[in-house]
């Protein structure tokens, strides 16, 4: 039984049946905004994951060129570096020979020194030692510390030396009784391994077995990520490495990376506010005004409503024709109600003005009848028109107050009227009253009229020197039911009552009892009746 709504909802809709996504959203209770902005954001997803991705491809892309920049720049510095000592060691190598030979050339000196004098510009120094320790040529400034003497012939070749900070290159003659030092300083390593178009925040360090030597300052390379990459250098027990930092993660870099998810939830918020502006709110104030508007107000909706949707717009001037279209019907009805209802008081007044008037011409004839059966007669016939009269009197004033006809007021009325035209020895007759406040309808009033005349008139016939009890009380427990209870001690059975009820009376009360559509209970030896008549709530 519960799915059948669903089913029905999925026939008459085949995008819901379509995208079960959809049917789970609108069962969701939530505002029609939020919903269009959970379908943009799902929308636009796939968009941001592409355009997420692509950011972090063309970020690795970028650390992929840098690391082959990197690379190109450490084979570039090796080559360089190799380049440059090869060529310091083969100059060694030839002043070496010469001044290791007999007799040695005096001019050699000069010459080594002219050409190695841009190594001594940028801090290179050279040395040439025999073998018992007499410098034969020579850089003018002192030999730098960290080469014991036992050391200077110990094999050719290149070795780092931490201590003192230099690289020394060292070149022994043919004979072995000559040697070559060339010292390279920290700057002339420096400026001779930076590769052209020097990257930025680079270290260029040189490993030796366990020796290393930083040739560039420490402090370009901070705490953080970085990329190292090294070569080997023509020696080959020299590495050549250099390191470089990868860029720091800055504000600017994590904006660039998430741009793509930060624009993909832009967007879903850009459409779900122009289409809340545009089109959602307008319309959630337009149903606020729809829904509070009242029969015979004329709504002016697009008063409080400002959007550029002229659908909207549309729909709001046709909510006012239509507000003034009923208002115009809602004025035409009351016009023609009012009519109706003066007609109707007019009828009801006149009927009452006709039973008077027939109230008067009984009684008129009454005064002219000599047999006491016939003035008996005209007024029984007087009683009864008098208290259609009274029915109509009080149906008048129901008219007006629109509530209905008054119980107690309309008992209290025909009481005072069966009293006036009572017979003379009943002019005494009294009646209690006791009456909730309640209301009746003239179908209920004119049969109860009726009644309570018939039961009044017999008890003045079968003793009018007693009085009579009339209540009406609400039904325990109902709104729309009461007791009618007329209790007299001459409604007491007697073989005089019996007879009269036999001969009129039993016949009317039974038949009024069948109009109030309730049994009418009669207790002869207390003189009660009680039946059960319905009420307006």
């Amino acid at each position: 039984m519960v799915a059948r709504p669903e089913s029905r909802s999925t026939e008459q809709n085949p995008a819901l049946a379509a995208f079960p996504f959809m049917q789970k959203l609108n069962a969701v209770s939530q505002s029609t905004g939020v919903k269009m902005f959970l379908i943009l954001t799902l929308a636009l997803l796939p968009l941001g994951l592409i355009a997420l991705v692509a950011s972090l491809q063309a970020i690795r892309t970028t650390d992929l060129e840098k690391e082959a920049l990197l690379r190109v720049a450490v084979t570039q510095s090796a080559r360089k570096l190799s380049a440059d000592l090869a060529s310091d060691r083969t100059a060694l190598m030839l002043a070496a020979n010469s001044l290791a030979t007999d007799p040695p050339d005096g001019g050699m000196c000069q010459r080594l020194s002219a050409f190695l004098s841009p190594h001594e510009r940028g801090g290179g120094l050279y040395y040439i030692y025999d073998r018992r320790g007499r410098r034969l040529c020579g850089s003018s400034a002192p030999e730098p510390q960290g080469l014991p003497r036992a050391q200077r012939f110990a094999g050719d070749g290149v070795q780092l030396l931490p201590r003192s900070q230099y690289l020394v290159a060292r070149a022994r003659s043919g004979n072995g009784a000559v040697v070559a030092l060339a010292y390279y300083s920290r700057a002339y390593l420096a400026e001779t391994a930076s590769p052209a178009g020097a990257l930025q925040n680079r270290q260029i360090t040189l490993h030796q077995g366990g020796n290393s030597l930083l040739i560039t300052p420490a402090a370009r390379i901070s705490s953080g990520r970085s990329t190292a990459l090294s070569a080997r250098l023509e020696p080959p027990d020299i590495i050549l490495t250099m390191t470089m930092r990868d860029p720091p993660v800055t504000l600017a870099r994590l904006l660039s990376l998430f741009l793509p998810l930060v624009m993909w939830f832009a967007a879903a918020a850009i459409g779900w506010f122009v289409v809340n502006r545009l089109l959602i709110r307008p319309l959630v104030l337009l149903r606020r005004t729809v829904a509070a508007y009242q029969p015979g107000e004329v709504l002016e909706p697009m008063r409080r409503i400002r959007t550029p949707a002229q659908e909207i717009v549309a729909l709001g001037e046709t909510f006012r024709e239509i507000s003034e279209d009923v208002a115009t019907h809602e004025a035409e009805m009351a016009e023609g109600l009012e009519t109706q209802r003066k007609l109707t008081r007019e009828v009801h007044h006149r009927v009452k003005n006709n039973l008077q008037i027939i109230a008067s011409l009984i009684n008129l004839h009454a005064r002219s009848a000599h047999d006491a059966e016939a003035v008996e007669a005209y007024a029984t016939i007087q009683r009864r028109v008098d208290a259609l009269s009274v029915v109509h009197r009080n149906h008048y004033a129901e008219l007006e107050e629109n509530h209905g006809v008054g119980v107690r007021s309309l008992i209290s009325e025909l009481s005072a009227s069966l009293r006036g035209t009572a017979p003379a020895e009943a002019r005494r007759f009294g009646i209690q009253i006791e009456s909730d406040n309640l209301h009746i309808s003239q179908d209920v009033a004119v049969p109860i009229a009726f009644l309570l005349t018939e039961l009044v008139e017999l008890a003045m016939l079968s003793d009018p020197r007693t009085a009579m009890r009339i209540s009406v009380q609400l039904e325990a427990g109902r709104r729309d039911r009461a007791i009618l209870h007329i209790v007299s001690p001459a409604l007491r059975g007697s073989p005089d009552m019996t007879e009269r009820l036999e001969e009129r009376y039993g016949r009317v009360l039974t038949g009024l009892s069948r109009q109030l559509r309730a049994p009418l209970d009669h207790d002869p030896e207390t003189g009660d009746y009680i039946i059960a008549i319905t009420v307006l709530p």
